[in-house]
């Protein structure tokens, strides 16, 4: 039997949960393999989920869109979504933006003290106008 993967697959035993129904529906899986593409999950039995659904890793605490490739039983074959590849391979290709990324975050959190401290002063003399 040939192997049709294009990545290959590594054993995994990670708790997860798939998400459908505009998260009004959950049900518990186990990720038995898991690649760069895609994923296998076992199910307690037998479940109707549609054919897109957000899987949840808690022990990674990510949440990936996914598309279901083929059912059996309660084995479900599933494919990570490519915009989520997408952003990963440009989250690692973009990793030489970080410093100048983190000076602007780090002048966005300066301005938002600032304000907090500003907003933290001027609750008192308002207090003060009350009594």
């Amino acid at each position: 039997m040939s192997e049709r993967r294009a990545a290959p697959r590594q054993k995994s035993f990670l708790r997860g949960c798939i998400y459908f129904n505009n998260r009004r529906a959950a049900a518990d899986c186990l990720i038995r393999d898991i690649s760069e593409q895609g994923a296998r999950l076992i199910f307690s039995s037998a479940v109707a989920i549609p054919d897109v659904v957000d899987l949840y890793v808690p022990q990674k605490e990510q949440t990936l869109r996914v598309h279901v490739q083929w059912r059996h039983g309660e084995e479900v074959g599933v494919a990570f979504a490519p915009a989520v590849q997408a952003l990963e391979a440009s989250a690692a290709a973009g990793s030489g933006d970080l410093p100048e990324r983190m000076q602007k975050l780090e002048a966005e959190v300066a301005a938002l003290r600032r304000i907090v401290r500003r907003l933290l002063a001027a609750v008192p003399a308002a207090g003060t106008d009350a009594a």
